[in-house]
């Protein structure tokens, strides 16, 4: 064994280094996830986390080219309990543990992930450090203790300068402006297949500079971290609300829900997985949904801030949809885009495209 995780509560789990092969201060969190580590490690709402992944066997069908979330991985780490080198499926183009290295995430195998996933699920989600076998515990115990995970991950996560993605729709449609919070390309590709031409802009774009674009809608995508670090993208929103129609996605939701003046909370251990219940309380009906979230929003918060509850996690009652029909906005907690995860939640993007044809 050459590597260890050293979590904050002097927990050390001992295993085989892949990957980067650098130290990394991290927060550990789960994922229930039985496909799509690909996925998983281009979402840029991971950015310093590293994943433990709860199924057994991961890197088995390598990487495709056209499943990444993001150009570049932000990920810190990946936990696993077996790693795959040999992929076998015919859209491999490279195995996993190529792109680790190409874009410095750190990976550990070996090591008891369901232990380690019930262990975080007892106390909730923690620091750790990644490192070589031979650290001293102690010296690494104290770093841990000294080292304070960044608060700036949005700015990171998100583009540096305006871009359009896709070239469907009319010419002279009006674009719906796309606030980049570290966003996945499978919301670019759902919007894109439905014909709405987007011009996507950093975080912090001011309300002058997103009317310029003359939009027919805005849309806030999800990203990493705490949602109240989102100070200029919560005051965009509130001084867009009610001029067109706004559509919100995870940390899109919680930046709507702080707009409108209700409050967010830290979860335990969050929610990340492929199968997560919600009922949507407008039909009644139950989705099967994709999450990757560490915060929600406080249902009492919401009284008299004009959003009502949409949707309900069943699992522990989190909110997981809120919507202002006066103001033609919504959003949701988790990710109806799926990649990876169930579809059943796809018709949300098609109600945000009947909003702006006002259908």
């Amino acid at each position: 064994m050459d590597r260890k995780i050293i979590l904050e509560d002097g927990t050390v789990y001992e295993g085989f280094g892949f990957g980067s092969s650098r130290e990394r201060f991290v927060e550990l969190v789960f994922n229930t996830s039985m496909v799509g580590y690909q996925e998983i490690i281009s979402d840029r709402s991971y950015t310093d986390q590293a994943v433990v992944m709860t199924y057994p066997v991961i890197g088995n069908y390598g990487i495709a080219a056209d499943d990444f979330e993001s150009e570049a991985p932000m990920i810190s780490g990946l936990v696993v309990r077996e790693y795959c080198r040999e992929p076998s499926n015919f859209r491999c183009m490279e195995d996993l543990e190529e792109v680790m290295k190409r874009y410095d995430i750190v990976g550990i195998s070996g090591v008891d992930t369901r232990q380690i996933t019930r262990h975080i699920r007892d106390i909730g989600s923690i620091k750790a450090l990644i490192t070589d076998a031979e650290r001293d515990t102690k010296e690494a115990l104290e770093a841990l203790k000294e080292t304070e995970l960044p608060t700036d991950q949005v700015a990171r996560a998100s583009t540096k300068r305006p871009y359009r993605f896709g070239d469907t729709g009319p010419q002279k449609a009006k674009p719906v402006v796309v606030i980049d919070c570290g966003i996945k390309l499978n919301i670019l590709r759902e919007l894109d297949s439905r014909g709405i031409p987007t011009v996507v802009v950093p975080w912090d774009t001011d309300v002058t500079s997103i009317l310029t674009y003359d939009p027919a809608g805005v849309f806030i995508s999800n990203g990493p971290g705490n949602p109240e670090d989102c100070a200029p993208t919560i005051e965009t929103i509130r001084n867009l609300k009610g001029k067109f129609p706004i559509f919100g996605i995870c940390l899109g939701h919680q930046i709507i829900s702080l707009a409108y003046g209700a409050k967010t909370y830290k979860l335990k251990f969050g929610h990340r997985g492929g199968n997560h219940p919600v009922k949507n309380l407008l039909t009644g009906k139950i989705e099967i949904t994709s999450q990757n979230h560490s915060y929600a929003v406080v249902p009492e918060s919401l009284q008299g801030t004009g959003l009502s509850v949409t949707h309900l996690n069943l699992l522990d009652d989190t909110i997981e949809g809120v919507e202002c029909e006066k103001d033609m906005l919504f959003s949701v907690q988790y990710h109806p885009e799926s990649a990876p995860g169930p579809c059943d939640s796809q018709y949300l993007f098609d109600k945000f495209t009947a909003l702006l044809r006002r259908e």
